[in-house]
């Protein structure tokens, strides 16, 4: 097989996935990263003596993270230190009033008789279907380039369309299991980030609760960008190169093919071209306008998932009631939840999530101190202002307090936010979005923006805005098919 030359566009997760993926069957692969440091949103940063992850703080579905790294002939652990946290994370419904879910789901199943007489033997059923949903949704149809309804034609797979649920709400979904609204809440909370609410969202993400309370809630000891650290070490010992601190300014084509990547650092031939950061950016600013799928009309009816209002947060004590990772939801969810997908709002009362890493790992904070990551899920495309941020930081401060019964707010000596202006200046991203496109039935699988051009016979995409969607997981499987769907195109 010829040793063509692959330039991608970005080092986050699925470009790393590709680099590595591509550079393994001897392609000659150079990867243009915009940043100092590999990771896109999952990058780091240290300050004062805490250290803080950007991004990605949730470590889920370990198989398909392991999965990747077994396909080089390593493990995870060759690169990291994984734990499992137990409790996985606490639930606030109000002061003194909270629920923590344990690493034993038989434990979980426990918890959930007790606040519903019934709802442990229902949610052994729950999961049950679920693990059928993950074992085929994640293994089978997460791993599908979707370029063509017929790879979904074979009999196998058309037999698990039904118990997919495609046309099923969430909502409607876990209602046939569980009456009690604490519950619901409970399972609903990981759709959120998804970019729908439980009445928009299909009932195919309840694979999603399997992920959480069976395959459990993981920590890379020294924080999330260690992953990426593996993944980074993993890809130059496959021989890729990494042009650091270089942004992508045009794709220059030529007869359908891309010939070249223009950068602030020069020019990089390429025989194919992956398009691993901000699908919009590359498509609509990067491409020339006659080799573009997509008109800014189409970008501009997608239905995104949230952005966010993040405070990264250094605290001279130690800090009880907050344990690695904390829910908030003691406001009204609905509310929260119509301020960004109906009626795109900065919200009123919101929902809270609270990473404190340094409740499970010492290094990311001087001793006897704490390392706060506080999120609020918003709308994609709201203004941003610093008296915004101003009067977030003081509602999330005033809410810990009142949920906590401690003082924090004096104890703050580090403090940095991040929201939409942020996410658009460090990634390009389409309208500030933080999670990319809604998990919608009409933005699934073939809905989504195509893994590989029309117009373009050596262009794909990987990431968060195509096949298979937003999270970690799968924008490391989106680089991986797209890295494979190139190796066919080679062999062919």
């Amino acid at each position: 097989m010829k040793k063509n030359k692959i330039v991608i566009i970005g080092a986050g997760f699925a470009g790393l996935a590709a680099a590595a993926t591509l550079a393994r069957e001897g392609m000659d692969v150079t990867v243009i990263e915009r940043h100092d440091i590999p990771g896109g949103r999952g990058r780091q940063f240290s300050a004062q003596g805490f250290t803080f992850d950007m991004g990605p703080s949730w470590y889920w579905m370990p198989d398909v993270i392991d999965g990747f790294f077994a396909e080089f002939g390593r493990k995870s652990s060759d690169y990291f230190e994984l734990k499992r946290l137990d409790p996985s994370y606490r639930i606030y419904f109000g002061k003194d009033d909270y629920v923590e879910i344990p690493a034993d789901v038989k434990q979980t199943v426990e918890l959930f008789e007790s606040i519903e007489p019934g709802a442990g033997f229902q949610l052994e059923r729950f999961l049950d279907e679920a693990e059928v949903k993950y074992t085929v949704g994640i293994g089978e149809f997460a791993n599908k380039p979707c370029l063509s309804f017929m790879e979904f034609a074979q009999l196998r797979l058309l037999r698990y369309l039904f118990s997919m649920h495609l046309l099923r709400s969430y909502r409607s979904h876990i209602t046939r299991y569980f009456k009690s609204p604490r519950l619901h809440r409970m399972l609903e909370f990981p759709i959120l980030f998804l970019g729908g609410t439980g009445r928009t969202t299909p009932a195919l993400y309840s694979m999603m609760n399997y992920g959480d309370l069976k395959l459990g809630t993981w920590y890379p000891m020294g924080g999330m960008h260690e992953l990426v650290k593996g993944m980074h070490q993993l890809a130059e010992e496959m021989g890729v190169r990494f042009q650091f601190g270089t942004e992508a300014s045009g794709i220059e084509t030529r007869d359908g093919k891309v010939v070249a990547v223009n950068t602030d650092q020069g020019r990089f031939e390429a025989d194919y071209l992956i398009g691993a950061g901000d699908y919009h950016h590359v498509e609509q600013d990067l491409l020339p306008e006659a080799d573009r799928m997509y008109s800014p009309s189409y970008w501009d009816k997608r239905v995104m998932s949230p952005s966010s209002i993040i405070f990264y947060m250094g605290v001279d004590k130690k800090l009880e009631g907050l344990p690695h990772h904390t829910l908030l939801f003691d406001a009204d969810f609905e509310a929260h939840a119509a301020q960004i997908y109906e009626n795109p709002t900065w919200p009123t009362e919101p929902a809270l999530y609270v990473s404190a890493t340094s409740q499970t790992d010492p290094s990311v904070a001087p001793e006897g101190q704490e390392n706060l990551m506080v999120l609020i899920p918003v709308a994609a495309g709201l203004e941003d202002t610093p008296e915004t941020r101003r009067h977030y930081q003081n509602l999330i401060l005033d809410r810990l307090e009142a949920i906590t019964g401690q003082s924090i707010r004096d104890h703050v000596v580090f403090c940095r936010s991040y929201a939409h202006k942020d996410f658009i200046h460090d990634y390009h991203a389409f309208k500030g979005n933080a999670y990319g496109l809604a998990n919608t039935l009409m933005q699934t699988a073939m809905l989504k923006p195509r893994l590989k051009s029309r117009k373009l016979d050596n262009l794909y995409y990987a990431g968060q805005l195509t096949v298979p969607g937003p999270g970690v997981p799968p924008t490391i499987l989106s680089g991986t098919i797209a890295a494979e769907q190139i190796l066919q195109q080679c062999r062919s």
